[in-house]
């Protein structure tokens, strides 16, 4: 069974596409018109105005694809049931860490397609507030499942490397989303939909102390200067050639 057959059950209603994060990766996308997402999951950022192909191989994310989203095929990024070059672009999208085989996928990834565009974390990030302090456990999780940049390049050569600043009401509700608004972390259906949360295995004590410290003005004393940013720079990249 996918991970995500079991987390991903309201995953449409908690990681609906930011509309700044999806202009970024529509400008590198550029002039592609045929198009392969890899690890599509709900659909997020797929051009509506291009000839997008979609592959997923969790059957509970495919059935949250909208009625008007691209076709979508379940399989693995490991092995695409495409001709040699038959995409302008194959995308990978905050996917490439649940691969069971990296070089296999990236190998397959180039082989389909004439150019390649990754969103993805950079491991080398130090976190922040909630992986620092309350769930270190989270950070060390992140560092060792998210390759590398350089592993990217000796599979598809020299990428170019683009941050993505997560804007402080993100509608994305990915790991960092949430970086200014910390009583989200509190819910359970918000943790739910953050796939490292389900691989800690004890959550209770960190869940407490954020919801101490919340009560008690800590939080606040700490970090509240973050309350006045409109984006931070949390690690999130763009990769494409």
């Amino acid at each position: 069974m996918s991970l995500y057959d079991r987390i991903g059950i309201n995953y449409s209603d908690l990681r609906k596409p930011d509309r700044r994060i999806e202009k970024s990766i529509w400008k590198e996308i550029g002039n592609a018109m045929r198009i392969l997402n890899i690890g599509a999951g709900a659909g997020s950022y797929e051009p509506k105005n291009r000839q997008v192909t979609a592959v997923e191989p969790s059957a509970t994310m495919m059935a949250q694809r909208p009625r008007d989203a691209a076709p979508v095929i379940q399989t693995s990024a490991e092995d695409l049931p495409f001709g040699d070059k038959e995409f302008d672009l194959a995308m990978a999208l905050l996917t490439i860490h649940h691969w069971k085989d990296l070089e296999q996928g990236l190998s397959e990834m180039r082989r389909v397609s004439h150019r390649q565009l990754i969103f993805t974390w950079n491991p080398t990030h130090p976190g922040f507030w909630l992986t620092q302090d309350y769930f270190p456990e989270i950070l060390a999780i992140d560092q060792a499942i998210f390759p590398d940049f350089e592993e990217f390049e000796k599979n598809l050569g020299p990428l170019k490397r683009i941050p993505v600043p997560i804007p402080s009401d993100c509608t994305d509700g990915f790991g960092c989303a949430y970086w200014q608004r910390p009583e989200a972390y509190l819910l359970p259906e918000v943790r739910q939909a953050i796939s490292t949360f389900t691989k800690i295995k004890e959550t209770e004590s960190g869940i407490r102390n954020l919801r101490k410290d919340l009560e008690s003005g800590n939080w606040e004393e700490r970090f509240g200067f973050l309350r006045n940013m409109d984006s931070l720079d949390l690690g999130y990249t763009l990769l494409v050639n």
